[in-house]
Parts: C-alpha cells; sequence; structure tokens
C-alpha cells in the first residue's frame, strides 16, 4: 500500500504549476528520434538521473503520466549523502534555502523520554546530516532545474508508457497522452516510476522478500509551534494508546504525523478526517502544542522491504521504488533512490558514449542490489521496533522501553538507525588494494568529508574535499608544496588521453612554489585519508573509491580504469 492521498487542501501552502501534453513531431505514430535514454517516470529518482546525464552531456527524454509533482510530505528527509549528490546536479543549494535542518531525535515510551540520539556532525562536513523538505518542494526545484537544461532533458507530462518492447538493441515504448499515442524508440530504458511500476509489471517482475502488516497514516498539519526540529517518537502514548507515533517540523509552518493503525482497523475508514483530527487533536494536547491548526494533506503506506534480484533486465534498467521498496523507517527510502541514480547516470553515461562496454551497467545492478539488501538489514531491524511483527517482538519492545528510564545501557536498541552511505567492498570495480594503508576509505567506501583551504588562482577559500570532485573521475594526490614527485607525475600522465579522463587535484600541507588544488594546514585530510606524500586516491565519478596507492605507478592506474571501461570483467 503506497502513500495513497486525500482530497484535502493541501495546496493551502503550495499551488504546484499544472503542464500539458506535448507531442514530438509524429512521422507514421512514431517519435522519428531514436533516444539515447528514455526515462519512465518524472519523479525525484528519475529527475536527477536525467540531470546527471545532462552534467555528462547525454539527452535524455522523461516520461509521466501526471501533469504534475506529487502532493504531500511523503519522502520527506533528505540525508548529507543525498545533499552531496544533488549538488552536483545544482540542487542542493534551493533545497538547503527552503528545508529545515537537524542533528538528532527524542523517543519517548508513553509520556517519558527513554533516548535521545544525534547524529555525527563536526566543522569538517560541508552539509547537515539531515533536512526535511517535502518531497512536493524536492519535486519542483527538480522539474525547474530540468527545464533549465531543456537542451539535453525533454520532460514529457501526460504521457503514460503502455507498452514495452525490449529488444537485443534497445526498447520501444508505446506511450499515450491525451491527444494521443505514439511510438518512442530508445537504446536504454530506465525504469524510475515508483512502487507500482507499469515497467517492472510488463516485464513480468516480482519483488522479493517481507510484506510488513504494520499500516500507518501519514498527516500534514498546519500548526504555529516553536518547538526546535529534530524526530520525535513516541510508543504507546497516552494521546494514542497502543500505537507509534512520529512527528516531525516541516518548512513553511507544516508539520507532520505519522500514527500507526492497530490491527483489524478499516483502512478506508482511518483515512477520513473526521477520524484522523480527534487522534491529531489527542497527541497536540497531550505535548502541549496549540489547538488552531489545519489539517491539509494526508496518505497512508505499509512497510515493505522488497527487492528486485537485478536491476538490469537487457537494456531495461530499474532505480528507486520500481527496482525496491524500503522501510521508511532511518529514511532509506528516497535516499537510497538518489543512490541509485547517481550509481547509474555515471555509467550509463560512459556506455551510450562508447567509453565502456555495457557490462559496466552489470556493475550497477550488482553494487545497487548489495546496498538495497544492506539498507533492508537495517530498515527491517527498526521496523521490527517501530511495527512489532509478532507477539514475540512486542514483548521485546515492552521490555526495553520499561528497562530504558532507569538503565542507559539498553538505550541504544531504540536508535532509529538513520541512513548512511553504503560502502561497496566487493564491487567487481574495485583495485587490489594497497597493504601498506592504516586508515582511511578502503575502495569500495565512499570518500571522507573533510574541509579544506581551495586554492582558486591568487585566491584562497574555505572549502571541502567534494568540492574537488567533478562529474568525471578524480585522482587526489597528496603532495609535497613543491609539486608530485618524480613517479607520481609518470602516474598522472598514464592517465592523460584515455577514453574515460582523469582529473588530477593535488594537495599540499602549505603552498609552495608548484600550483597546488587545495592545502591541508592542519593535516586533518592527510590523517583521514591515512596519507603520506606521494599518496594517490583514484575516485569514480559517484566519490566511491576505485583504488588508493601510496606509491603508484603507470600500469597499476591503467589497470584500474581498464576495469572500468570492461566493467570488471577484468576480475571475474
Amino acid at each position: 500500500m503506497g502513500a495513497a492521498a486525500l482530497d484535502i487542501e493541501w495546496t493551502s501552502y503550495f499551488k504546484p504549476p499544472r503542464y500539458p501534453a506535448r507531442l514530438p513531431a509524429l512521422v507514421d505514430g512514431r517519435d522519428p528520434a531514436r533516444h539515447r535514454v528514455a526515462i519512465v517516470g518524472a519523479g525525484a529518482v528519475g529527475m536527477i538521473l536525467a540531470l546527471g546525464l545532462a552534467r555528462r552531456g547525454v539527452a535524455s527524454v522523461i516520461l509521466d503520466a501526471e501533469d504534475s509533482v506529487c502532493e504531500g510530505s511523503r519522502a520527506l528527509c533528505v540525508s548529507r549523502r543525498s545533499l552531496e549528490i544533488l549538488d552536483g546536479v545544482d540542487a542542493a543549494a534551493p533545497m538547503l534555502r527552503d528545508g529545515l535542518a537537524w542533528t538528532g531525535g527524542r523517543s519517548y515510551w508513553r509520556d517519558k523520554e527513554v533516548f535521545q540520539f544525534e547524529m555525527p556532525h563536526d566543522s569538517g562536513q560541508r552539509f547537515p546530516p539531515m533536512i526535511n523538505l517535502q518531497q512536493c518542494f524536492i519535486e519542483q526545484h527538480l522539474v525547474d532545474l530540468c527545464a533549465r537544461r531543456a537542451d539535453l532533458i525533454d520532460l514529457r507530462w501526460r504521457s503514460r508508457v503502455a507498452s514495452i518492447d525490449s529488444r537485443a538493441d534497445g526498447v520501444m515504448v508505446g506511450v499515450e497522452t491525451p491527444s494521443g499515442a505514439y511510438s518512442l524508440d530508445c537504446g536504454w530504458l530506465a525504469a524510475c516510476d515508483g512502487a507500482r511500476s507499469f515497467v517492472r509489471q510488463a516485464l513480468g517482475l516480482r519483488l522479493e522478500g517481507t510484506q510488513y502488516e504494520g499500516r500507518y497514516v501519514i498527516v500534514d498539519i498546519a500548526l504555529d509551534s516553536a518547538y526546535p526540529t529534530e524526530r520525535r517518537a513516541w510508543f504507546d502514548p497516552p494521546s494514542n494508546p497502543g500505537s507509534t507515533l512520529l512527528m516531525h517540523k516541516q518548512p513553511r509552518g507544516i508539520w507532520r504525523l505519522d500514527y500507526q493503525l492497530a490491527d483489524g482497523e478499516d483502512a478506508d475508514e482511518a483515512v477520513k478526517p473526521e477520524n484522523i483530527v480527534p487522534r491529531v487533536r489527542s497527541h497536540l494536547r497531550m505535548i502541549g502544542e496549540r489547538d488552531d491548526w489545519k489539517m491539509v494533506w494526508a496518505g497512508m503506506y505499509k512497510a515493505n522491504a522488497l527487492t528486485l534480484a537485478s536491476y538490469r533486465h537487457g537494456r531495461v534498467l530499474f532505480a528507486g521504488d520500481a527496482g525496491h521498496l524500503v522501510p521508511i523507517f532511518g529514511v532509506r527510502g528516497l535516499n537510497s533512490g538518489i543512490e541509485d541514480a547517481h550509481n547509474l547516470a555515471w555509467k550509463l553515461a560512459a556506455v551510450t558514449s562508447e567509453a565502456a562496454t555495457p557490462a559496466l551497467l552489470d556493475t550497477y545492478s550488482a553494487e545497487r542490489v548489495h546496498a538495497t539488501r544492506e539498507n533492508l538489514r537495517y530498515a527491517t531491524k527498526s521496523t521490527e521496533f517501530m511495527a512489532p511483527p509478532s507477539p514475540a517482538f512486542s514483548l521485546m519492545r515492552e521490555a526495553v522501553l520499561s528497562l530504558a528510564p532507569d538503565h542507559h545501557w539498553i538505550r541504544p536498541l531504540i536508535n532509529p538507525r538513520q541512513t548512511a552511505a553504503v560502502p561497496l567492498p566487493r564491487s567487481p570495480l574495485n583495485a587490489p588494494d594497497d597493504p601498506a594503508f592504516t586508515a582511511g576509505p578502503a575502495p569500495g567506501d565512499v570518500l571522507v568529508e573533510c574541509s579544506v583551504t581551495i586554492i582558486d588562482g591568487a585566491k584562497r577559500r574555505d572549502g571541502y574535499v567534494t568540492e574537488l570532485c567533478g562529474p568525471g573521475f578524480t585522482a587526489l594526490c597528496f603532495v609535497d608544496p613543491d609539486g608530485p614527485a618524480a613517479d607520481l607525475r609518470d602516474a598522472l600522465t598514464a592517465l592523460d588521453g584515455g577514453a574515460l579522463p582523469v582529473r588530477a587535484r593535488l594537495i599540499a600541507p602549505a603552498a609552495g612554489v608548484a600550483t597546488v588544488d587545495a592545502i591541508d594546514p592542519d593535516g586533518r585530510v592527510q590523517a583521514a585519508y591515512g596519507a603520506t606524500a606521494g599518496t594517490i586516491y583514484l575516485l569514480r565519478p559517484d566519490g566511491h573509491v576505485l583504488g588508493r596507492w601510496r606509491r603508484p605507478d603507470a600500469a597499476a592506474l591503467a589497470a584500474a580504469m581498464a576495469r572500468i571501461g570492461d566493467g570488471g570483467e577484468t576480475r571475474r
């Protein structure tokens, strides 16, 4: 069961534009162009994929059956890792401007606080651990960005995909619009069409995993409250006995409540405003909030832990909820979809430009299925605590919550396990690791964020390691102030002129004679990466470490890049 919206005055705080259908100039009922990439679904995942492709010069067409962005809060929490990804497609700034940053939260059992958590955060981080921003705003920002890249992104609203014919050399898509139907030919099709994916159904594919019985009502309310932005969770609150309830502050004076329905409770009746309002009123009064609030949107969801076994099926690729459904606890749903799009964008760009073989897309599936299973592992633990699937789990939770007020050692069991980037230690793309390292991110890990001083010509400014990385491959090189030693210069020369270019970025402890890109005056970056002068980290376009070397040579770097070109086949 997805988040089925009710017809309530949610537009009181956001009235999205409505977009007309737009057909190409058809020839015999067909779009005459052969598109390199077609994307089904103009949700956040589909648009981030299109923007990631456009960043690398690859055109795409997006097909969506609706005429506007989604309604209501839905996916609300955007993680630090997602903000790093969104920054690469110029989407982080507007979301940071409109969103509410937060770093932790509290959990209550009945009327007692039993747990408080803080997510890791320090001055070396570029972005906050999490921001709250309703999905309708997230999607509208992305629509506006896609419009600015209309040279490479053709966004077609009111274009429902009605048929899929997948062939060895591409996919023929049947599209229905209010003005008529047509066929569209593409080299690759990305299914980003959500939990009820038509593409998945058309290919006869089934999600595997666990479907939970617990159901939650989502309610957005307009409420003037000075309470700070943090995640709050109540277990068996006096306001709603036997239920679990979550509460988040949102932009524009909107608050979100999620509360669990009792077993056997009729879902159709539960989502009627006359049944929602008393529950919300009871809770707000319990926590001392004002009575002059207004319900503006509501929906419902059911926790599922499901995934396809593979995200590549010939020329069709799956991302986001079309490929996996992750319980919302720990906010892994949208954030894992954003990581899907980030991983897929650079690989699909490399394949469509013939800089890599289609085998590279098999690594997209392998890596992201692994990430999904890790997300499901953590999310399942959270789900079993938030919505116990059996009397035994209920008994265990009751014991933990009852002991927590007086016994600090048991409180970590209440931890909601917020989303974090998933490392890829077994990726076929990883280069063999250098045993000389005793610290720093290993092959498959996401790069470590640190503050640095960035050198821009004659100017210096405070910056971050992630700012040194672009849309392609990056070689982070730790050098003396005088510049790279001879062996490092030779290794960097080996990276020039390849089908997949690598940009070298030099980091030194201080500015010297040679040109460097960043200064690490307090040694923070060097320590975080376990680096010495001559160390090189080769980073993938999605920020994962491809390989690292204390004393790299040309052959080692060439072999690492060759592994990308053949999709890791050299290791199989």
